[in-house]
């Protein structure tokens, strides 16, 4: 599931609603910024990159993929800094460097057919599960398969209880927005008005009944940012987000997969897709590629985290959860194409071919190419609830294998203001399975059609993260994966006293809510850089030798 920032503004309790109080808003570019020098909590990216200049350092340019809804690879921020597939010919429907497929030029689109068609909308990995095992065990109170049954009992509980939600919560919302516009004609007609704003709150709590009930609703509305200017809009808004859950995501009936005409069961199928890497709806995948790598000399716009990159759209996520073959696929796509970098801003609460998508995080730790995932945005400990994909691997392997990929780095969301609320309310957390935190809050960022915008989520940390891992990469290339890893956990700057728990009005100290105890920080991590031996990396041994990054022989065309 993208992990998107809902712009509703009445302050309900629904997950993956965030909303930011009137009156306050965040510094321009706040997430590339120092706090001691900007007085905000940003990637010190700026700070950094200036210092490496003053060294006279160069750095090389890296790709950094984006597994993602789609990239508007044309927009006036990012058209600059596409990677651009140096073995293939634009449009002329040849697989050209044989890679296996045509016309990639700026990336590859799993959710797409052949035919040109795209997915859109896909159900939530708990409806899908829900509709195989449903087919399998239908009302029966028993199966021949204890595990499975008792995973089927599982989801059905689970699918139940979250479709139920759901649909409560809409009539919540109807409701909400049915009183508010109710009040706003109680308030015009008691007050002999034609427009209602917050100043006339007070003049209605000494009216009659009516009045003073009209105001106890807008005055809530009014506080949380909703108006009669804007309200038709806010509820058209919420309409879209209820339709979505209900007509698509936790509809087990819904399967648009004969959009991409692959044997969805044949995992071992990767061909399959299209060239379309912007997509239907590319608003998630382009705000963090823009996060990353907008241009910082084109005085457009606004400047991404990191100079020196190219961004490669890998398209695998749609409006409802992504599918573990398509993550896998897309992994191995990026690998196979040059990614030092995959920034991966998505999740989900089920992954039945998590073993598949293993394999893959696999072959890109055996490439020297780091992962960066965000940590999901429901409030909730990632050490308890099981957020995928993660770093864990399902099968171990072997005897010395590790349990975990070494080269995952797993985002939590950061807020732009500091003290006790520093972390953002909706971030997941876990002080074992996430590892740093990141700005993610009200960062303004490019969008489709060359346009700007706000959004909040570890969708949002995590490029902020993924773009000083790049400066690491283009600055010190010699350093491997791992150590790019470990020296961004290490040069974090580590946050002291205690902080709002997500979701809660616990506080709780900082150190319990990732590994590192702190926040990226792309001054301290190249400054630790710098002083980090160089360890075997198989990629730049192969690299100097002419070969591609699996050791085969890699054909350049002239």
């Amino acid at each position: 599931m993208q992990f998107k920032k809902i712009a509703l503004v009445f302050a309900l309790c629904l997950p993956g609603l965030f909303l930011t109080a009137q009156g306050q808003s965040a510094p321009e570019n706040w997430f590339t910024k120092d706090k001691a020098a900007d007085g905000v909590q940003g990637t010190s990216s700026d700070a950094a990159l200036k210092a490496l200049k003053a060294k006279g350092k160069k750095g090389q340019t890296i790709i950094v993929a984006v597994l993602d809804s789609g990239v508007d690879y044309k927009h006036e921020d990012l058209a600059d800094v596409m990677w651009v597939n140096p073995g293939e010919i634009p449009g002329n429907g040849i697989d050209d460097d044989k890679n296996g497929y045509i016309d990639d030029i700026h990336g590859w689109n799993f959710i797409g057919g052949k035919d040109g068609r795209n997915v859109s909308h896909d159900s939530y990995e708990l409806a899908r599960e829900y509709a195989r095992l449903k087919a399998k065990y239908g009302d029966a109170t028993s199966g021949s398969d204890k595990k499975e049954f008792a995973y089927w009992q599982t989801i059905k509980s689970d699918f139940e209880q979250k479709r139920g939600e759901l649909e409560g919560q809409k009539a919540m919302v109807d409701a909400y927005f049915s009183s508010f516009e109710e009040a706003i004609a109680t308030a015009k007609k008691e007050l002999g008005k034609s427009t209602v704003s917050s100043d006339d709150v007070e003049a209605l709590k000494n009216g009659s009944d009516a009045a003073k009930e009209a105001a106890a609703v807008l005055e809530r509305g009014f506080s949380n940012g909703l108006t009669e200017e804007n309200v038709a809009e806010q509820k058209e808004q919420a309409g879209d987000y209820f339709s979505g859950g209900l007509e698509y995501g936790y509809n087990p009936d819904f399967n648009p997969r004969d959009i991409v005409g692959d044997n969805y069961n044949d995992l071992s199928n990767r061909s399959y897709g299209n060239s379309d890497v912007k997509g239907p709806d590319s608003f998630h995948g382009t705000h963090v590629a823009g996060i990353i790598a907008a241009s910082r000399n084109n005085d457009k716009g606004i400047q991404g985290v990191a100079d020196n990159v190219r961004i490669m759209s890998v398209r695998c996520v749609p409006d409802g959860d992504e599918r573990d073959k398509d993550v896998a696929n897309a992994i191995r796509y990026a690998v196979d194409n040059g990614a030092s970098i995959i920034n991966m801003s998505f999740g989900k609460g089920y992954s039945p071919s998590k073993e598949y998508v293993d394999e893959a995080v696999k072959y890109a730790a055996e490439h020297d190419v780091l992962l960066v995932h965000a940590a999901g945005n429901d409030a909730e400990s990632n050490d308890v609830e099981p957020n995928f994909p993660n770093d864990k691997y399902t099968k171990k392997g072997g005897l010395f294998k590790p349990k975990n990929a070494p080269n995952w780095l797993e985002v939590g969301a950061l807020h732009w203001r500091t003290g006790e609320r520093s972390v953002a309310n909706f971030s997941n957390y876990g002080k074992t399975n996430v590892d740093i935190f990141s700005p993610g809050v009200a960062l303004y960022s490019t969008i489709p059609e060359g346009g700007y915008g706000n959004a909040s989520g570890t969708s949002m940390a995590s490029p902020a993260a993924a773009g000083v891992a790049a400066i690491i990469r283009s600055y010190y290339p010699e350093l491997n994966a791992k150590q790019v890893k470990s020296i961004m956990e290490t040069s974090v700057v580590k946050q002291t006293g205690e902080v709002f728990k997500p979701g809660s009005t616990e506080k709780v100290p900082f150190s319990d809510l990732c590994a590192s105890g702190g926040v990226v920080s792309a001054t301290n991590a190249i400054a630790l850089a710098e002083k980090t031996a160089p360890k075997k990396n198989k990629k730049a041994i192969w690299q100097a030798a002419g070969l591609g990054k699996s050791g085969k022989t890699k054909v350049v065309t002239p």
